[in-house]
C-alpha cells in the first residue's frame, strides 16, 4: 500500500522544514531540548504558469531554493545558544527585516551562482583545454560530460563526510522516513518513523542528479551542433539552464509518482545517491520531523481518504 501524498521538505540545522501546498512549517530542536515552530503560508502568485509542464520546473526550483534558504537561516538563529535579544522597536524590526531580506537574496544569488559555476561552467572550461589542444569536438563534449558527473559526485562525497553536515543528513533521513511512514499507511509515531525507509523517490537530491544527467545529454547535443564561436558556446550553456531544470523536474515527477517499471528505473540513481546524503535519525530527530508534518498536513484524514484506512484514537 503506497500512494504519493505530495508533501515534501528539507533538513535544516537541528530540524526539519515540511511543506504541503502553500503551507509550510519549520520545526527546530532548541538548546534547551524544546521544539520551536515557525508556520507560514507562501504566496501563490503566477499559479497558472506553475502548472505548465517544463515551465513549472523552473518555478519549483527557485521557489524551493528561496523557501529552503529562509528556513535554513531561521533554524540557524533558533538552534544557536545565544541569549534572547531585547524587545525591538517597530523601527528596529523594519530595519532587521530589510537586512534579513537582503541577506536571503544575497544567499540565494550566491547559491545559484556557485551551482552554475561548479557544475556548468567549470567542466566547460576544463574540457576547453582539450579543444585548445586540437581535440575533436565530440571528444571535448564527452570529456565535459564526464567531468560534470565526476565533480558532482566528488562534491556530494566531500560534504557527506563533514561532521556537522552528517547531523543535517540524519534530519534529512527523518524527513524521508516521516513521508514514507504516512504513504505506506502507518500511524505517524516515532516507532513507525524510525522503522520506515530513509530513501524517497521525490527527494530534492534526486532532482540535482537529474539536472546533472540531463545537462550531460543537453551539452553533448550542443557539442554535436558544431558551434565554433566560444562566446556562443558559453551563452548556449547559460540559456539551457532553465530548460534543463524544467526537464529534470518532469523526470522527477514521473519517477516519484509512478509505479511502472520505467518509473522505478528512473528512481534508482537518485535512491542510490540518497545513501550518501541521508543518515539514520534518532528518536529526538523523528519527534521533530513529526511535529513539522503535523503542523502542515492532516495525515489521518489523508490516509482515510486516499488509502481507506483509519486508526483508533
Amino acid at each position: 500500500m503506497e500512494k504519493s501524498s505530495n508533501i515534501g521538505g528539507q533538513a535544516v540545522l537541528e530540524g526539519i522544514m515540511m511543506r504541503s501546498g502553500d503551507h509550510y512549517a519549520v520545526a527546530v530542536r532548541t538548546p534547551d531540548g524544546k521544539i520551536a515552530m515557525k508556520e507560514e503560508t507562501v504566496g501563490s502568485g503566477l499559479s497558472g504558469l506553475k502548472k505548465i509542464p517544463l515551465i513549472r520546473g523552473v518555478f519549483a526550483f527557485v521557489d524551493s531554493l528561496v523557501l529552503g534558504t529562509s528556513a535554513l537561516m531561521w533554524s540557524a538563529d533558533v538552534s544557536s545558544e545565544e541569549e534572547p535579544e531585547r524587545e525591538l522597536s517597530e523601527k528596529e524590526k523594519k530595519k532587521e527585516e530589510r537586512i534579513w531580506n537582503l541577506m536571503m537574496t544575497g544567499t540565494v544569488i550566491f547559491s545559484i551562482a556557485l551551482s552554475v559555476t561548479l557544475f556548468i561552467l567549470l567542466p566547460y572550461f576544463l574540457a576547453d583545454i582539450l579543444r585548445r589542444m586540437g581535440a575533436a569536438e565530440v571528444l571535448v563534449s564527452a570529456a565535459e560530460a564526464i567531468l560534470r558527473i565526476v565533480i558532482f559526485l566528488i562534491y556530494m562525497l566531500l560534504i557527506s563526510r563533514m561532521k556537522d553536515i552528517q547531523r543535517v543528513f540524519a534530519f534529512h533521513g527523518a524527513e524521508h522516513k516521516c513521508i514514507n511512514c504516512i504513504e505506506h499507511g502507518l500511524p505517524l509515531t516515532v516507532e513507525n518513523v524510525l522503522k520506515s525507509s530513509r530513501q524517497h523517490k521525490r527527494c530534492g537530491t534526486s532532482f540535482l542528479l537529474f539536472v546533472v544527467l540531463v545537462s550531460v545529454i543537453a551539452f553533448l547535443i550542443l557539442g554535436a551542433l558544431g558551434i565554433t564561436s566560444p562566446l556562443w558556446r558559453f551563452l548556449a550553456r547559460l540559456i539551457m539552464i532553465p530548460i534543463i531544470a524544467g526537464v529534470s523536474y518532469e523526470i522527477l515527477r514521473a519517477a516519484g509518482s509512478g509505479k511502472s517499471r520505467i518509473a522505478n528505473v528512473l528512481s534508482r540513481p537518485g535512491l542510490a545517491l540518497q545513501k550518501l546524503v541521508t543518515r539514520e535519525p534518532d528518536a529526538d530527530m523523528a519527534e521533530v520531523a513529526i511535529a513539522a508534518v503535523n503542523a502542515v498536513f492532516d495525515w489521518k484524514d489523508w490516509q482515510k481518504r486516499e488509502l481507506g484506512i483509519s486508526f483508533e484514537e
